[in-house]
C-alpha cells in the first residue's frame, strides 16, 4: 500500500506535464501511427464487425492520447486511471471528445467492471509501473470478451537501475540526444523519484516481454505472442533517438 500511495502522488504531481508529451504525440506523427497500427490489429480481430459497436478499455490512460484517437476512430472508448488528475487532464486534451469517452478513476490492479465487458483491453506504459502485475493480469483477462483482443505495449523502461550493462546503454543514449540537440524525456524535476519508486517494482528486475507471456500463457489466458521493438514503426524519431536502449514491445493476447 506505501509503495501503491507513493507512486499515485507522484502522478499526480506529473500530471500536467505528461500531458504536455501526449499533446507533442496528438501533433506529430504518433496519432497516425498509432491509429493506423491500433486499427489494423482490431479489424484483424473483428472482421465485419461496425467500429461503433466495439467496446475498448484503456487501463491507465494517463493524459488520453490513446483514448482520444480511438474514439476519434468510432470506438466505445472507456478510459480508466488510478490519477484524477490525469481524469482532469484526459478530458482537456479531448476537447469536444471528451464526450465520447467514458472517463472513470480506479485501480488497474481492482477493475471496476464486470466480467466479460470488453472487447479490446489496451494499455500503454503500465505495466512496469504496477505493484503486482501478475493481479493486473487477471483483471484485465476477466473483464476482457471469449475471443477479445489485449494489447500491451511496454518496455524494460528502468532496467539500467539493475543491470550494469543496460545503464552503459541508457547513458549513451543521453550523450546522443544531447548530441541530436533533442530534449531527452528522463530528465525532468523530480524524476529521481520516480528512479525510487522504479526501483521497488517487480517488473524492473523481470526479464520481459518473456515474463508476460510466460505468465499469460501460465493462466492459460489464451493464445499469446510478443513482438519486439513495436516502437521501430510507431515512434516518432525523436522518440527512437530517446528510447534505443529500452525499445518498446507490445504482448498480444487473444482469448480463449
Amino acid at each position: 500500500m506505501d509503495i501503491y500511495l507513493e507512486n499515485k502522488a507522484y502522478w499526480q504531481g506529473r500530471a500536467q506535464g505528461y500531458s504536455e508529451v501526449n499533446k507533442e504525440e496528438l501533433a506529430g506523427v504518433q496519432r497516425k501511427n498509432w491509429t493506423s497500427f491500433l486499427n489494423s490489429q482490431i479489424i484483424k480481430q473483428f472482421p465485419g464487425r461496425q467500429l461503433n459497436t466495439l467496446r475498448i478499455l484503456d487501463v491507465g490512460a494517463g493524459p488520453g492520447f490513446i483514448s482520444i484517437i480511438l474514439a476519434e476512430a468510432g470506438y466505445q472508448v472507456t478510459a480508466i486511471d488510478f490519477s484524477e488528475e490525469m481524469i482532469k487532464e484526459a478530458k482537456k486534451n479531448a476537447g469536444v471528445l471528451s464526450s465520447k469517452v467514458t472517463y472513470v478513476q480506479g485501480d488497474a490492479m481492482e477493475l471496476p467492471f464486470d466480467n466479460d465487458s470488453f472487447d479490446v483491453v489496451f494499455s500503454r506504459n503500465l505495466t512496469w509501473n504496477i505493484p503486482f502485475p501478475e493481479k493486473a493480469y487477471r483483471e484485465w483477462v476477466r473483464v476482457l470478451k471469449k475471443n477479445g483482443l489485449m494489447l500491451v505495449f511496454d518496455a524494460n523502461w528502468y532496467s539500467h537501475l539493475v543491470d550494469d550493462n543496460k545503464f552503459a546503454l541508457y547513458q549513451k543514449d543521453r550523450e546522443n540526444v544531447a548530441a541530436h540537440g533533442l530534449e531527452d524525456y528522463n530528465i525532468g524535476e523530480n524524476f529521481d523519484k520516480m528512479d525510487a519508486i522504479a526501483a521497488k517494482m517487480p517488473a524492473t528486475s523481470l526479464i520481459r516481454p518473456e515474463w508476460d507471456k510466460d505468465y499469460l500463457e501460465s493462466i492459460e489466458a489464451g493464445f499469446v505472442e510478443i513482438r519486439e521493438d513495436i516502437g521501430s514503426i510507431l515512434y516518432s524519431e525523436k522518440e527512437k533517438i530517446n528510447y534505443r536502449a529500452t525499445p518498446l514491445f507490445m504482448v498480444k493476447l487473444i482469448k480463449k
